[in-house]
């Protein structure tokens, strides 16, 4: 098995450590490797869009030809995990910023988004959010310039919410994060996506 990050930009190193670790921590051997340019997200059985600045990095993955490669990838069924920006990529919608830049999206989840929805850089802030998929104990969420989710399709799944917020959520194969579960010491997302990745 393996498990691809995008590595064009954002946190991506902090990712490949945690899928390393959660790997190491379910007893499941993978590879997991880094991903800058088109011909290795089809050889991937997960794939994962880190954080960063979203229009950037939709621009320099369609520069790439990684684009279609995502958009055949989840059509496939592949498992998608997608932290902040990544979130932000997933969606087949925006409005707010997303709308007013004419950002392209990937379009594979039925959400529609609101880039930082929380606030600038220095808004960032962490809180304890609590997500039954992972268990009772609650999760410390890092929020940095984090989008929201606004609204969701019927089939779309909501993990977590911050008062009303919706910040994750799960649509088959696709998992949308608006923190970044890479920034703590706590596996259990990245566990999770990893039993999406086995089949539940």
């Amino acid at each position: 098995m393996k498990i691809g990050v995008i590595a064009i930009q954002g946190n991506v190193q902090e990712h490949v450590d945690s899928l390393i670790c959660a790997l190491s921590e379910a007893g499941v051997k993978a590879e997991v490797v880094t991903i800058k340019h088109a011909g290795i997200i089809p050889t991937c059985s997960a794939l994962v869009i880190p954080g960063g600045e979203s229009t950037t990095l939709c621009r320099l993955m369609e520069r790439e030809g990684m684009v279609s490669e995502m958009q055949e990838a989840a059509a496939r069924g592949v498992p998608i995990m997608g932290t902040c920006a990544g979130l932000v990529m997933l969606a087949r919608k925006g409005i707010g910023d997303v709308q007013k830049t004419g950002q392209k999206l990937l379009g594979l989840m039925d959400i529609e988004v609101n880039r930082n929805a929380f606030g600038r850089q220095v808004d960032s802030f962490e809180i304890d959010i609590v997500i039954p998929a992972i268990g009772e104990e609650p999760f410390n969420a890092v929020f940095i310039r984090a989008p929201e989710i606004v609204s969701c399709g019927a089939g779309v799944e909501v993990l977590a919410k911050v008062g009303e917020r919706v910040v994750a959520a799960r649509q088959g194969n696709l998992l949308a994060l608006a923190f970044h579960p890479e920034l703590t010491g706590d596996m259990r997302l990245h566990r999770y996506f990893l039993d999406m990745v086995k089949g539940d």
